[in-house]
C-alpha cells in the first residue's frame, strides 16, 4: 500500500485505483477522506481484530493517511523529498493498525503517531547523511531534538549545553558531539578532479593494492629482508678505514667531502675517491 496507488471515490465508497501521477493529487485526495467517528473506528478495528477483515483495516489506515501527511511535513527541514518521507509514514501507519487493540479505549490516531514517527525517523536516519550519523539510543534522541532546541545559527554556549543535556536527559559531551556531527558535511572518499589537469587526491590511491600477486609479494619482502642482512654482514666485513669512509659519506645524515676525510686520515682526496669505490664495489658484489 504506497501512496502513489491510493484513491478515493466517495465519502464511504474507498477503493484503490491506479497511479495519482503527483504529490499534490495524492494529498489532494486523501484529505477528502472522512474522519471516522469513535464508534466507526471501533467496530472497524474490532472487525479487523476478530475476524481478520482486511477491507476494515484499509478503511481505517485510509482514514489515517492525512495525519500521516501533516506529521511527514513536520520533517522537511531535513532536506529529503516529502514524498517519501509520506510514504515511510503509510509504513508506520499500517504497522500500526495492524497492532492496535480497540479494547485500550484511545483513539487510533493517538496509538499510530508513535510508529508513523519512528519509521519517518528510521528514513531520516539513513538518508539525511551517507555516513550514519547517530547509532545510539542517546545520539537518535539528540539528533531529533538538538536541532529544534537551538534557537540561533550559532555554537551553543556552555550553559545553553547544559540546559539541553538537562531537559534530554544525556550528558553536555553528548550535546556537543552531536552539534559538531550536525554542522559537519559528508566528503566523497573518492573525489574526481575538477579539471583536466588536476591531480587526483583521493586516499584510496594510497592505499595498498588488493590485485598484486601473494607470491610475489612475498618474495618482494623476503628479498628485501635477506637484501638487508647481506649488506649488513658486507659493512661488518670491511675494515675499519673503509666502513668509516663509507658511513661517512653515504649514511650519515650530512655528508662529509672527500677533503676533509683526506685531512682526517692524512691521505690524499684520490686516494679517499679509490677506498671508497673499492668499497662500494665489495658491498655491490655482496648484496
Amino acid at each position: 500500500m504506497t501512496a502513489s496507488t491510493m484513491l478515493v471515490s466517495g465519502p464511504k465508497d474507498l477503493v484503490f485505483a491506479g497511479p495519482l501521477g503527483s504529490l499534490d493529487a495524492y494529498i489532494s485526495k486523501v484529505v477528502q477522506v472522512p474522519v471516522l467517528s469513535q464508534a466507526e473506528e471501533l467496530e472497524l478495528a474490532c472487525r479487523f481484530r476478530d475476524d481478520n477483515d482486511l477491507d476494515a483495516a484499509r478503511q481505517l489506515v485510509l482514514s489515517q493517511l492525512r495525519f500521516v501527511v501533516h506529521i511527514a511535513r513536520g520533517y522537511t527541514g531535513y532536506g529529503l523529498p516529502l514524498g517519501d518521507l509520506i510514504q515511510e509514514g503509510n509504513v508506520g501507519l499500517m504497522k500500526a493498525v495492524k497492532r492496535f487493540d480497540p479494547d485500550m479505549g484511545v483513539r487510533l490516531v493517538s496509538f499510530a503517531v508513535h510508529w508513523i514517527r519512528a519509521e519517518i525517523h528510521e528514513y531520516v536516519l539513513r538518508n539525511w547523511r551517507l555516513v550514519k550519523i547517530a547509532t545510539t539510543k542517546a545520539q537518535r534522541k539528540l539528533f531529533f531534538n538538538l536541532r529544534r532546541a537551538k534557537n540561533h545559527l550559532g555554537w551553543l554556549s556552555a550553559s545553553e549545553r547544559e540546559v539541553i543535556a538537562r531537559d534530554l536527559g544525556v550528558t553536555t559531551r553528548e550535546v556537543g558531539e552531536m552539534e559538531e556531527r550536525l554542522a559537519g558535511q559528508d566528503v566523497s572518499f573518492d573525489p574526481a578532479p575538477e579539471a583536466d589537469d588536476e591531480t587526483p587526491y583521493a586516499p584510496a590511491l594510497y592505499l595498498a593494492s588488493e590485485s598484486g600477486d601473494p607470491a610475489q609479494s612475498l618474495e618482494s619482502d623476503d628479498f628485501r629482508e635477506q637484501g638487508a642482512d647481506r649488506l649488513r654482514d658486507a659493512l661488518d666485513d670491511l675494515d675499519a678505514r673503509s666502513r668509516e669512509i663509507l658511513e661517512a659519506r653515504w649514511l650519515s645524515e650530512k655528508k662529509t667531502t672527500l677533503q676533509a676525510l683526506a685531512a682526517r686520515y692524512g691521505i690524499s682526496a684520490e686516494r679517499v675517491r679509490q677506498i671508497e669505490q673499492t668499497a662500494i664495489r665489495t658491498l655491490r658484489a655482496a648484496v
